[in-house]
């Protein structure tokens, strides 16, 4: 169980996370209707083409935008010239079987994801990648950091490559055809947007550190490239005191939930990660009749 900002806690079961301690109560100008029903679909899978592992003799071009740093000032170095782009760090070994099974779908990342810069450690390469290791505090490989402007936002271990692919959208994909709001202010001004339009706007509200929020991102990636006549949107709750706020506002007790909004009124939503459940939920609300 981890604490939030404003005393919200949110812990990680198989489908959700939960939020405790809110006070809801509704707003002015958008109305809240009873959640609906889910349905079940078949589920969709995100990976990744493997290339070249880490303790590969010959380095492929395809390895070019993955960066092998030394030392610590090398680390530095990149950190501090990414500015604010997201970087990803893999910690690995030359004699880690699982650190050279994961390598090759960052590489292929490195390639599709412009946005982002990439960064690869080899713990066991000197006694300076070993000080960077205990700088870190690393003391499993491979182990995956995100950095943003120097500091550390994300960090996990042991994962397979739809979380690196899940985490990567997740934390740096700002380029997408997902609409990324940060205030109450955003979300009125998208829904006055589209009034007129009448299009479906999917609202997918989570939290920073929400692991089946991550999950289920990519997936609505995906969908907001191929279903032109939704609008989807993303707001992380803990980002600052106007998002947790209007998760209050809207009684959000759990995340993931994603909000259904049409004409400047919320029709319903769905709380959960589950990707089949989630389209079904956007076909219903779009008027698709959904048979199982």
């Amino acid at each position: 169980m981890a604490t939030i900002t404003n005393n919200f806690i949110f812990k990680q079961p198989i489908s959700h996370c939960a939020l405790l301690s809110h006070r809801p109560f509704l707003t002015n100008n958008i109305k809240i209707q009873s959640p609906p029903i889910g349905f079940t679909i078949t589920q969709t899978r995100l990976t990744a083409k493997a290339t070249a592992a880490p303790g590969a003799k010959k380095a492929e071009k395809r390895d070019e935008r993955v960066q092998r740093v030394h030392s610590i000032e090398e680390f530095d170095e990149a950190l501090q010239t990414a500015k604010n782009k997201l970087v990803v760090v893999e910690y690995a070994a030359s004699d880690s079987l699982e650190s050279s099974q994961i390598y090759p779908f960052m590489v292929e990342l490195s390639r599709n994801c412009n946005d982002v810069n990439f960064l690869l450690v080899m713990g066991d390469e000197s006694e300076n990648t070993k000080e960077l290791l205990k700088r870190e505090k690393v003391e499993k490989v491979p182990h995956f950091s995100f950095y943003k402007s120097m500091e550390k936002i994300h960090e996990e271990e042991g994962i397979g490559p739809d979380q690196l692919v899940g985490d990567v959208l997740y934390y740096g994909d700002n380029h997408s055809a997902v609409v990324q709001l940060h205030s109450r202010e955003d979300v009125e001004k998208l829904i006055e947007d589209h009034k007129v339009d009448q299009k479906l706007i999917v609202l997918d509200v989570g939290l920073k550190h929400c692991g089946p929020c991550v999950k289920v991102y990519p997936t609505v990636i995906k969908l907001s490239r191929s279903m032109d006549t939704v609008v989807f949107a993303r707001m992380n709750g803990d980002e600052n005191d106007s998002c947790m706020q209007f998760l209050k506002d809207m009684e959000v007790v759990q995340v993931p939930t994603f909000l259904f909004i049409r004409d400047g009124e919320i029709r319903g939503r769905y709380v959960g990660s589950g990707k089949g459940e989630l389209i079904g939920e956007i076909l219903r609300y779009q008027g698709v009749r959904v048979t199982y």
